[in-house]
């Protein structure tokens, strides 16, 4: 079975959208547009002099960077324009000025390829929502990003098709990176980088063969511990992004079932990982499966946001990457339903928010 890419007519959506949501915006406020908001203008105070974000008290963290990018792209706000335009271009260029002459996106040794895969998405994101002299530049940046993860990708043995934690092909795979890498290859596809269609493919078996046969949840790594929702929420996005036409896949919709009965829980390990992939793959579900899942999110970070606008703590392996990451993550969850990032889009019309 071969799988593509969805198109998502990014630009198109959003040119019809963005005057829409702006007027309901001002004539209709809810608890979650104020949530999003005092969150935003957390990330703005937050945001070095040299554009970029921390994680915990390391300065110019890629991969924190990359995801405070994207939590302000998720609200709509693009580089140059508006009330965040500064700030969101002072991101963007922070990333491409991290970019190395090979093409790796990082700065944490031991985690190239986390920072690499979320920085290559946030680029592929900006390339879909904006034009112009910086959409170019950063499209031939972005190019460069893709190789890197194409040369990652595992060909052999049970890791094929996956990636892990570094560029070179020694230490096995993991859903976790995987799913980075994947979505990266993905939005940056829809851009128009060359992504050949055997790389998703080995990358979407690889998936598969991480699902456990009797819970229908995903693990970390195939035939390897128990199914985790974290892992669960990355596969289900996962293959929905990459599945074939408009049908939903069997794995997707057991794996659905499977979040549906682990629904968030505020302090559960890997809680800010968990909810991005979870509110991401619940809402390409949609239907019950977002319903019930909407819900739970909402009564989960809602009523844990700090009066600063930030979020903080959830367990410590959150913890130890400070709030920015934990801001930034969060706000990620709560604007699946804005639509305004590519990846959030699911190829129709957007409801009312709040429907």
């Amino acid at each position: 079975m071969r799988y593509v890419i969805l198109p998502l007519a990014a630009g198109a959506l959003l040119a019809a959208a963005g005057p829409a949501r702006a007027a309901e915006k001002s004539s209709r406020r809810t608890a979650l547009d104020d949530s999003i908001d005092k969150a935003l203008a957390y990330l703005a105070r937050a945001q070095e002099g040299d554009g970029s974000w921390r994680a915990g008290g390391v300065q110019r963290n890629a991969a924190v960077t990359g995801l405070a990018v994207m939590a302000f792209l998720s609200a709509g706000h693009v580089p140059g324009e508006g009330k965040y335009g500064d700030a969101v271009e002072k991101g963007v260029r922070a990333v491409l000025k991290m970019q190395q002459p090979s093409g790796v996106i990082a700065t944490q040794a031991g985690h190239v390829m986390y920072h690499h895969g979320i920085c290559t998405l946030m680029l592929a994101e900006v390339v879909g929502m904006t034009d112009g002299k910086l959409a170019r530049e950063v499209k031939e940046k972005l190019q460069k990003a893709v190789n890197v993860i194409l040369k990652a990708q595992r060909t052999a043995g049970d890791p094929r098709g996956g990636w892990r934690y570094q560029v070179a092909q020694v230490n096995g795979s993991d859903i976790s990176v995987t799913g980075w890498q994947l979505m990266a290859l993905r939005a940056a596809k829809n851009v128009g980088c060359d992504v050949p269609a055997d790389v998703i493919e080995r990358a979407v078996d690889y998936m598969k063969r991480s699902q456990d046969p009797g819970s229908g949840g995903f693990c970390y790594m195939p035939r390897a511990g128990r199914p985790t929702t974290a892992c669960t929420g990355t596969c289900v996005l996962g293959l929905m992004l990459c599945g074939k036409g408009k049908e939903v896949p069997p794995e997707a919709e057991r794996a659905g079932s499977y979040l549906l009965r682990h629904l968030p829980r505020w302090g559960e390990l890997h809680f800010y990982y968990t909810v991005y992939y979870g509110s991401q793959a619940m809402f390409q579900l949609g239907g019950n499966y977002w319903a019930a899942y909407r819900q739970a999110l909402h009564e989960a970070l809602l009523r844990n946001q700090s009066s600063a606008g930030a979020w903080q703590g959830g367990d410590v392996s959150d913890s130890r990457y400070g709030p920015a990451y934990c801001t930034s993550m969060a706000v990620l969850a709560l604007t699946v339903e804005y639509r305004f990032l590519p990846i959030y889009q699911r190829g129709e019309e957007p409801p009312d928010r709040g429907k």
